[in-house]
């Protein structure tokens, strides 16, 4: 998984900033859609709602595209949007769980199978490694959100499971039923977070050479360069030597 976010970091700062940005405000926006019409459409009231809007805001999506999209729920001819689970295996046998939001399952289901065919892997039925994953709340806070040891006890004090603070920033991990209560309280001591969300977590991981690595990446790339695919989480480690050749071609 740390090869996956590493690779994740590098492909954005290589990419067209705009046209990944444009990219992630379509997925947001989708995502708000949808949680706007699965409950009330005052964040207030809807917690998936509130979410939505706020790791909106920490990508700086414009005020006025969030209230687009809130809505737009309540448009009758608009497109309703199903929640999907894709699983399979990549190179080397690594374990992908995908999250889509679709309007054609046909056409996501067609897509996310010629992205696995291609890149050495192939797409499983649901439940095939969904086992390997635990489902978790992640909050995830800039660095300059306090120091280790402040953010540690913020979380302890939250109720959340696990802390993991670096350079980049704290990542705080707590049950998947708690994290919108954890979330609350910890926007209460430290400030809004960058990102609150619900993740797959590996329970291990896949180690993988160079040549599988650099397979891997290009599916996990076409995956999430899908404008269905809304997460891909996947269970292998890159080490720094093999990341370093793999980005420098």
């Amino acid at each position: 998984m740390a090869g996956h976010s590493k690779f994740k970091n590098i492909m954005h700062k290589k990419g067209a900033a705009d046209a990944r940005r444009s990219k992630v405000f379509s997925k947001l926006a989708k995502e708000i859609t949808v949680a706007a019409k699965m409950g009330m459409p005052d964040p207030a009231m809807n917690p998936r709602l509130r979410l939505a809007v706020q790791n909106a805001r920490s990508e700086n999506m414009p005020k006025d595209n969030i209230e687009r999209a809130i809505k737009k729920a309540s448009d009758v001819d608009g497109e309703n949007y199903e929640e999907v689970r894709y699983e399979g295996y990549g190179p080397g046998g690594v374990a992908v769980v995908v999250e889509a939001l679709t309007d054609n399952r046909n056409r996501t289901a067609g897509a996310v199978r010629s992205y696995f065919t291609k890149n050495g892997g192939t797409l499983g039925e649901t439940g095939s490694v969904a086992f390997m994953f635990d489902r978790v709340g992640q909050i995830i806070y800039k660095p300059e959100a306090g120091s280790a040891d402040a953010v540690l006890e913020a979380a302890i004090e939250a109720g959340a499971d696990d802390v993991q603070s670096d350079a980049d920033g704290h990542v705080i991990t707590c049950s998947f039923t708690d994290l919108g209560d954890v979330a609350k309280a910890l926007e209460t001591a430290l400030g809004e977070a960058e990102t609150v969300k619900a993740v797959w977590r590996p329970q291990t991981t896949t180690d993988l050479d160079e040549e599988k690595a650099g397979t891997m990446m290009k599916l996990v790339a076409a995956l999430e360069d899908d404008d269905d695919v809304q997460e891909v989480y996947a269970n292998f480690e890159v080490s720094d030597a093999i990341m370093e050749k793999l980005t420098a071609a």
